[in-house]
């Protein structure tokens, strides 16, 4: 089992270099296809009747200087990868969001990098990690502040017997195997025997995929500041999880945990749903 496509996130306006490293070091990992991806979207000037023709030449301008930035970008991205893997490139003038999400049917893993936490602040120029996670069908990997060392040496599976958690799981798999160390760790107020039982499975799972891991759990109140914690203990470089959320109006609620992730931006976390 490994990743053939994986497709990498770019934000128009922020720095490439970390998550192009990050995605191309996985590409080469399992000689996938890399596919650079951009997309973004300009605001409508908001205007009187009198200058609407001033609005529309603006709004074409932006959108004129958002096709000379992708073109920047695909030989910035080009030169990064330096045909080291396979690559393809797409962009969209469209909400990034909306665009990943689509593209992602193209790609068996999405790498993005976000500067913020659960959602963005800027929809219209970066894509927002807690929606793609929900809404792609395909495993995202966030890729943290932290990028000193290679994706996936020490990993923690935070786990939870959902069926968010078994996807994860099952998706991340190629890294897990790839791992120096994998820990999976339940953290919960009370653990019966049937999160044990549950733990002891998982490991047997990884086990029959090459996968020699260990378990270990902690009862706490306290969950989700305990397991970055046990992450921080382990010195765990990236975090496994489900992604537990759903849509409300126009917003995406999400659980406890999944929140507390997505917003330790230092961290590399792996996610399905």
């Amino acid at each position: 089992m490994s990743y053939k496509s994986i497709l990498v996130n770019l934000d128009i306006d922020g720095p490439i270099a970390p998550v192009v490293k990050a995605a191309s070091e996985l590409a080469l990992r399992w000689n996938a296809k890399l596919i650079g991806f951009c997309a973004a979207d300009v605001y409508l000037p908001i205007t009187g009747p009198e200058g609407a023709t001033l609005a529309g030449e603006v709004w074409q301008q932006m959108r004129d200087d958002d096709e000379r930035r992708f073109k920047e970008l695909r030989k910035e991205f080009e030169a990064l990868v330096a045909g080291a893997v396979e690559t393809e490139w797409r962009d969209a003038q469209e909400r990034p969001t909306y665009a990943l999400v689509q593209a992602s049917r193209n790609a068996d893993l999405v790498v993005l990098h976000a500067s913020d936490g659960a959602a963005t602040k800027d929809t219209a120029r970066r894509s927002d990690p807690g929606s793609v996670v929900l809404q792609t069908g395909r495993p995202l990997l966030v890729v943290g502040t932290d990028t000193a060392h290679r994706v996936g040496r020490k990993i923690v599976v935070a786990w939870k017997d959902t069926k968010e958690a078994r996807r994860a799981v099952f998706d991340a798999v190629p890294l897990l195997q790839a791992a120096d160390d994998v820990v999976v760790a339940t953290v919960a107020s009370t653990i019966d025997q049937w999160a044990r039982e549950s733990i002891v499975d998982v490991v047997a799972f990884l086990a029959r995929h090459g996968v020699n891991a260990r378990s270990e759990t902690i009862e706490s109140y306290r969950e989700s500041d305990s397991l970055i914690e046990l992450i921080d203990r382990h010195d765990a470089d990236l975090v496994v999880s489900g992604a537990y959320g759903h849509s409300r109006l126009r917003e995406w609620a999400f659980g406890g945990m999944t929140r507390s992730l997505l917003d330790e931006i230092r961290l590399h976390r792996f996610m399905a749903n």
